[in-house]
């Protein structure tokens, strides 16, 4: 029985990171993207999300018409950059930001809902977009062209090539 639960976890582990990262973005972007659907008519905001914003949601400090074109243009706009995975990360900590406003102001109550938003935004902050994303593409060539220009500039230097791993950009997390 032991060895059955050991496969089993085994098995687990083998589920690749590309592919939750993959179902993340595109679940959580379809559900901002067909709120944001909700509040158009062609081109234009409805007058009823305009309403909306006034009287039922009332986030505090910001304008309701404001909220309504930021909140819009939000949904509307970064969904397709999780699905393609443009910038990722920094459109799901906007999605988080907007998720928290929504749980904090406007409905305490769905808080299991906001969560499962929430696990999935913050798996694509820290983990990324995944390999099946254009962020993955931009890393591996930012990767290579900063190895290739390091190794050469630091090759056959007496043990010092260690130093090349700083010059790789931070947010491609491979720095030292």
């Amino acid at each position: 029985m032991d060895a059955l639960v050991v496969r089993c976890i085994r098995l687990f582990e083998r589920i690749p990171l590309s592919l939750l990262a993959l179902l993340a973005r595109v679940v959580v972007g379809l559900v901002f993207f067909k709120s944001g659907l909700t509040k158009i008519d062609g081109l234009s905001i409805k007058p009823g999300t305009f309403f909306l914003f006034a009287e039922e949601y009332r986030v505090p400090l910001v304008p309701p018409t404001l909220a309504a074109y930021v909140a819009t243009i939000a949904e509307l706009t970064l969904p397709p950059l999780l699905w393609i995975g443009l910038g990722a990360r920094f459109a799901a900590a906007l999605l988080l930001v907007q998720t928290a406003v929504i749980q904090i102001f406007v409905y305490p109550d769905a808080y299991l809902t906001h969560g499962l938003w929430s696990v999935a935004l913050l798996l694509i902050m820290k983990y990324g977009a995944g390999a099946l994303s254009i962020d993955h593409l931009i890393r591996s060539r930012v990767e290579a062209a900063e190895l290739s220009r390091a190794l050469s500039h630091f090759s056959g230097d007496g043990g010092r090539t260690r130093k090349w791993r700083s010059s790789i950009p931070f947010w491609t997390g491979s720095g030292a």
